[in-house]
């Protein structure tokens, strides 16, 4: 009777120890789905499809990139919010919207980046100052000789309040102590438009976004604001060599819904630093100005912390917000 029992008690911890088997999350077992925060055609959107195609041969599956741009992500991320926490669904958001949106809104941006968590970082790229080819200064020296000789003379254009080229204007006022123009433009069409016709001053931008009226002459690059690998930007003068502390990053990052199971997360992001350590990755995207990063999950929470502790200061003294 007490070997039946041991059988008994045998055969249901190996059938318990199975189900445990059984139970764990597969990834991906269906096509996997990418959503970006922006439209199709922009820098996030080829940069999401090129990740796509390569992670689609790396884990046997189709990978295909929604786009859902406007109200600076909050429509994307709502939707990986509500989707199945099974890693399926991920969201590819830039630093305006993993830190600056929740930092300037109040429309939920906190609250829905607080039911979601990181897979990994997938690029990072130094921004570059450039000015109008009307402006009379060469280096970043001169700039802010200018700039404080002629209060309020110098204007700085965006594609928007509460964007990086709106804030790196307010970072170089905060740095410089000079009194400089913010000119919100509804896209960044309009506002090269005027920075190449003179009518602003300067712009805080990716370099490819440039590049075209930057090869014609009709804008100047003075200078990058942060160190870079990327052979668009890797030569240029630093901000920092000028203005001590001016140093920011654009970055991409990936995310899941928070309750996706770790293990799935963990083949996410494995499959995912695969990608990005492939060389041809690189070679089609380091001459667009942004650099591949393969992280950890723990390293993208760094990234928003940092970033999220440098952009709140400058968004508390310049008294931005958007609704």
């Amino acid at each position: 009777m007490k070997r039946l029992f041991k059988h008994v008690v045998l055969l249901t911890s190996t059938l318990a120890l199975c189900g445990v088997a059984f139970a764990q999350p597969t990834w991906p077992s269906k096509p996997v789905k990418i959503n970006v925060p922006y439209a199709a055609g922009g820098p996030a959107d080829v940069t999401a499809r090129e990740i796509a195609q390569k992670l689609a041969a790396e884990i046997g599956q189709s990978v295909i990139v929604e786009n859902n741009g406007g109200a600076m992500g909050v429509p994307s991320m709502t939707a990986v919010v509500r989707s199945e926490p099974d890693g399926h669904t991920l969201w590819m958001p830039a630093l305006g919207n993993a830190v600056l949106q929740p930092l300037l809104s109040k429309q939920g941006g906190a609250d829905l980046l607080a039911r979601l968590t990181p897979v990994g970082m997938v690029t990072t790229s130094a921004h570059v100052l450039v000015i109008s080819d009307k402006l009379p200064v060469k280096t970043v020296q001169e700039l802010v000789a200018y700039a404080r000789a002629n209060p309020g003379k110098v204007s700085f254009a965006s594609a928007g309040v509460g964007g990086t080229a709106h804030l790196g204007a307010e970072m170089f006022k905060a740095l410089t102590g000079a009194e400089v123009l913010h000119v919100p433009y509804k896209g960044s069409s309009a506002a090269v438009n005027d920075l190449v016709s003179g009518r602003v001053s300067a712009m805080f931008s990716s370099l490819p976004s440039l590049q075209a009226v930057v090869d014609k002459g009709y804008v100047r690059v003075l200078a990058a604001t942060a160190p870079s690998k990327s052979p668009a930007t890797r030569s240029l003068p630093l901000m920092s060599a000028t203005l001590p502390g001016f140093e920011y990053t654009s970055w991409y990052a990936m995310y899941v819904p928070a309750a996706t199971p770790a293990p799935v997360i963990a083949s996410i992001n494995a499959a995912l630093q695969k990608v990005l350590k492939d060389p041809a990755l690189s070679a089609r995207i380091e001459p667009q100005g942004m650099e591949l990063l393969p992280s950890s999950p723990e390293e993208v929470q760094a990234f928003v912390k940092k970033d999220s502790e440098k952009w709140g200061q400058i968004i508390r003294k310049a008294n931005i917000s958007i609704e």
